[in-house]
């Protein structure tokens, strides 16, 4: 059990030492390819717009939660214009400061800054109508990511959502050495979802992303 444990801090302390290294930019948060935001916030937006509205089964607009904010690129583009609070989680502090300046005056309607890697982050039970993790399953373990996705669904207002949005591998799980991290293929993705107990209620692929890079799937959850 010992040596578990001490892979699983190898694995986590690596990933914060590279993401302390990484300049707070919206180029830096998307490893280069910032040029591709735009394309990925028009998807989110057209994907949250199907669930958010008033009456019979819909998502309120009352309060997000982006997971692995980084510097608040989502929140920004994506998060404050379609909800009336925002909570930003990320493991690095630099970037939390960095994002009370880039989200400038929307930035107000930010309810909390809070500084934790997501295996050890407790969500207020009830306080979120979206929680939104994007770019950032990769960096918990099989355990970790189940366990997150059961206080997540704790975590949610009546009608919320869990969404992930992230890389898809073609077969398997694959390292990446450079930011501690892994890329599961949709399969193993499926399956972790449901031993947290929860349901995908639509899914869809992120289009026009550049071909070298993986492809790119966001699910939506309850």
């Amino acid at each position: 059990m010992g040596d578990i444990t001490e892979v699983e801090t190898r694995f986590y302390s690596k990933a914060e030492d590279y993401w302390r290294e990484v300049p707070p930019t919206v180029d830096g948060m998307l490893g280069g390819y910032g040029s591709i935001s735009s394309i990925d916030i028009n998807g989110s937006k057209a994907f949250l717009q199907k669930f958010l509205g008033e009456g019979e089964g819909k998502t309120s607009a009352g309060c997000a939660l982006d997971c692995g904010a980084g510097i608040g690129r989502i929140t920004k583009r994506l998060l404050l214009p379609l909800f009336k609070t925002v909570d930003l989680v990320d493991v690095t502090q630099e970037f939390l400061d960095k994002a009370k300046t880039y989200l400038g005056e929307e930035g107000n309607r930010v309810g909390r800054y809070l500084c934790s890697g997501l295996q050890d982050f407790v969500p207020e039970s009830g306080r979120y109508d979206v929680i939104w993790i994007q770019w950032v399953i990769g960096h918990l373990t099989d355990d970790h990511l189940v366990d997150f996705l059961q206080r997540c669904q704790k975590a949610l207002r009546p009608n919320g959502l869990v969404v992930i949005k992230d890389n898809v591998a073609y077969e398997g799980v694959v390292p990446d050495e450079v930011d501690s991290s892994v890329c599961r293929d949709l399969e193993i993705v499926h399956s972790l979802v449901g031993r947290a107990g929860l349901r995908i209620v639509h899914e869809e692929q992120q289009t026009n992303f550049p071909k070298e890079i993986y492809q790119v799937h966001t699910l939506a959850l309850r």
